[in-house]
């Protein structure tokens, strides 16, 4: 199995443990789509990977319809989608992305969490070399399909890597070719599972027990932050 494989399985394992946060990210990321893209999936690619997500995760369907609708509510919150990037203890590189109707509000919770727990928020950019923004699908696999043969035919669309999982196939390519490669999955009828964007760091580091302790304190405060979206750091999970 291929690095971004490996993290992104560890990192799935923790992050989908928790349902009702789960359901908050992605309706977030629901209204933001349908407020960019408008409210109909037949018109809004973005928004409908992201309903398949929403699928994948067992979030209701009037949990997905009133974050479509919230979009075109007056009153609801303007939700900008913001990046954060620092340093936590030990030299472990972390970034943050958040969906925020205050960014005063969420940059200051941010920074307090990092200097709470040993580490410190960087500027925006500081951290980009140490990770690639990937597009990542998850698709179910069809008869009669060789990944070889898939892997040769999405190379042109910006697929760069493909694995399998179980009955499933995993394709990572570059973040700007995410539509493209929603488009040839959608025209050849594969059936998506999930759409994101990952941040995969290049290298991991190895740390203690001790030190993988006061780590996941700080790991764990910026994840219950409602405004936080998605955290990604190049920490080498612990071997089970």
């Amino acid at each position: 199995m291929g690095r971004a494989f490996e993290y992104r399985k560890a990192r799935k394992m923790k992050r989908w443990g928790n349902m009702s946060r789960t359901f908050t990210r992605i309706g977030k990321e629901i209204t933001i789509a349908a407020k960019s893209g408008g409210p109909d999936p037949t018109t809004n690619p973005r928004l409908r990977a992201l309903m398949q997500n929403a699928k994948a995760a067992n979030m209701p369907k009037d949990t997905v319809e009133r974050a479509i609708k919230k979009a075109t509510d007056k009153d609801a919150s303007d939700y900008k989608e913001i990046t954060y990037e620092g340093y936590g203890p030990h030299g472990i590189a972390i970034f943050v992305e958040a969906a925020t109707d205050n960014n005063t509000r969420t940059v200051a919770n941010v920074r307090s969490y990092f200097t709470r727990y040993g580490g410190n928020l960087g500027t925006q950019g500081s951290l980009t070399f140490l990770f690639d923004h990937k597009s990542v699908f998850k698709i179910k696999s069809k008869d009669g399909i060789s990944l070889e043969d898939l892997e040769l035919e999405l190379i042109d669309y910006g697929v760069d890597e493909i694995e399998a999982d179980e009955d499933e196939i995993i394709l990572y390519g570059a973040f700007e070719e995410f539509a493209n490669i929603q488009k040839y999955l959608e025209g050849n009828e594969f059936e998506i599972v999930s759409a994101e964007f990952e941040r995969i760091p290049h290298e991991l580091k190895e740390v203690t027990a001790e030190q993988r302790v006061a780590l996941d304190k700080l790991l764990e405060k910026l994840e219950e932050d409602e405004d936080v979206q998605n955290v990604f750091h190049n920490m080498k999970e612990e071997e089970e």
